[in-house]
């Protein structure tokens, strides 16, 4: 379990190089920069949209365009089945998210990877008593898109 956070976070870690919020960025000799956001730095705003959702923008802006995200979803979240407008690359960092597409669930725990192209539908739930954290580099705005269902 230890083994898989870490590889979560050092594959997160890896696809951070360029945040905000708090990050020391120093140039070094010999060129290249380096970025490091401690934990306790990043800042978290609630999603109006959506009560108790949780985000932290490490780089971009998600409202106009490519950004990198931490999401923390409260425990028993559910998002009804949408699509995202831009293709978004994940890892869970905590928890265990379930995604159902192609009318399948598919149990995600951390440490996992996953991403969503060409606006593939799905539905998204967390599934874990302490919430779920995820890492989230979306290649355009970050939005959900609720898809139409036939009513009953």
């Amino acid at each position: 379990m230890i083994r898989t956070i870490a590889v979560a976070g050092l594959v997160a870690a890896a696809l951070l190089v360029p945040a905000t919020a708090g990050a020391k960025d120093e140039a070094k000799k010999g060129g290249g920069k380096a970025l490091l956001v401690p934990a306790s730095d990043l800042k978290f705003t609630e999603d109006p949209k959506s009560p108790g959702v949780q985000v932290a923008v490490l780089s971009g802006d998600p409202k106009k365009g490519a950004s990198q995200l931490i999401i923390k979803l409260p425990a028993n979240f559910s998002a009804p089945l949408h699509h995202h407008t831009a293709d978004h690359y994940s890892v869970v960092l905590a928890g265990t998210m379930v995604f159902n597409y192609d009318g399948l669930d598919h149990t995600l725990p951390a440490g996992s990877y996953f991403s969503f192209t060409g606006k593939k539908q799905h539905t998204t739930q967390c599934h874990d008593p302490a919430g779920c954290t995820l890492f989230v580099d979306s290649r355009g705005k970050w939005d959900i898109v609720p898809e139409k269902t036939a009513s009953k």
